[in-house]
């Protein structure tokens, strides 16, 4: 018969299986890692979350914002023509928004560029019977793999359903509710295949993220943009507007003349300062260090696209 523990070794034993009991149990029940955030997945979240605001401007001409990028709607007695579908996960609450505005489905709409926060709608937009426009490169751009680094998301090919069905070579003018709408090219800015919506009766101009409305904006050099391309379409905006022109920016408040005039100023001003550093032979981080978009920073830096990235942005085309 085996002699009973003595107390001061059963003592040691309770304490060590204690200790290790814990340690134990964690190896069996950690918590799964919590999802790194991005850009991207805020971005989502936010269209998830809602709300859709509806912003009247005139000629049955609206915008909406909370799903991404602002979308354009034009209603009328043929049904909507939309610019830029938003993001899919919005479509109950765009729906909702377009109702506010009136009656029938969405007939036609276009892609101002192939960025998911304006065209990841194409699909259930499509299952409206609805066809999409958009640019060749844009087109091309959504059947291909790209990973956007400042995302943190790497884009892959949308299936046929999902896709424009109508390709816009050239300027295109159409005949839509009333509206006479001209859809004019961009050369390579925000990215490569960048188009305007101008609605002519109501002179209304919807242009994409050609236009950050009192924010940074994001320069897509993956896909083909440039800070020197992005100033070049901000002057086609300014061109392309008189100071009775409503201005339907890719994100921010309904804008104008004299907002879409600041932005290239800013871009103009944040781009030489940028390339000053650069050719002083600093590296990216030592420009981002050096602050250039300091005084700048409280009133476009407030959104997505901190001073700190836009600045690393800028550098990389100059």
């Amino acid at each position: 018969m085996k002699s009973p523990l003595d107390p001061q070794r059963t003592k040691r034993i309770v304490v060590a299986l204690s200790l290790a009991f814990p340690v134990l149990m964690l190896a069996h029940v950690a918590p799964a890692k919590t999802p790194v955030s991005t850009p991207f997945s805020q971005i989502n979240a936010a269209a998830k979350a809602g709300p859709i605001n509806v912003h009247t401007l005139r000629g049955g001409i609206s915008m909406l914002d909370g799903s991404g990028g602002n979308i354009t709607a034009l209603a009328g007695p043929k049904g909507f023509f939309l610019v830029d579908t938003g993001i899919a996960v919005s479509r109950a609450m765009i729906l909702d928004a377009l109702r506010s505005i009136g009656p029938g489905k969405i007939r036609l709409a276009v892609d101002t560029h192939w960025h998911w926060d304006h065209a990841d709608g194409n699909g259930w937009v499509h299952a409206q019977g609805a066809s999409i426009m958009a640019d060749p490169v844009a087109l091309k751009r959504l059947k291909e793999t790209i990973r956007v680094v400042e995302w943190g998301n790497t884009f892959r090919p949308k299936p046929v359903a999902e896709l424009p069905d109508i390709v816009i070579k050239g300027d295109r003018t159409l005949q839509e509710n009333g509206e006479t709408i001209r859809i004019r090219h961009y050369r390579a800015g925000h990215t490569d295949g960048d188009i305007s919506v101008y609605f002519v009766k109501a002179d209304v101009l919807s242009t994409g993220d050609t236009f950050w409305n009192g924010q940074y904006p994001f320069i897509d050099y993956v896909g083909g943009g440039s800070i020197d391309g992005a100033i070049a379409s901000a002057n086609a905006n300014i061109a392309m507007a008189t100071a009775h022109t409503i201005i339907v920016p890719g994100h921010g408040p309904v804008g104008d003349l004299k907002s879409q005039t600041a932005f290239r100023d800013m871009l103009v001003t944040i781009r030489n300062r940028v390339a000053a550093l650069k050719r002083k032979g600093l590296t990216v981080e030592q420009a981002q260090a050096a602050t250039p978009t300091k005084d700048l920073d409280a009133k476009w830096g407030q959104s997505v696209i901190s001073g700190k990235l836009f600045t690393a942005l800028v550098f990389r085309g100059v």
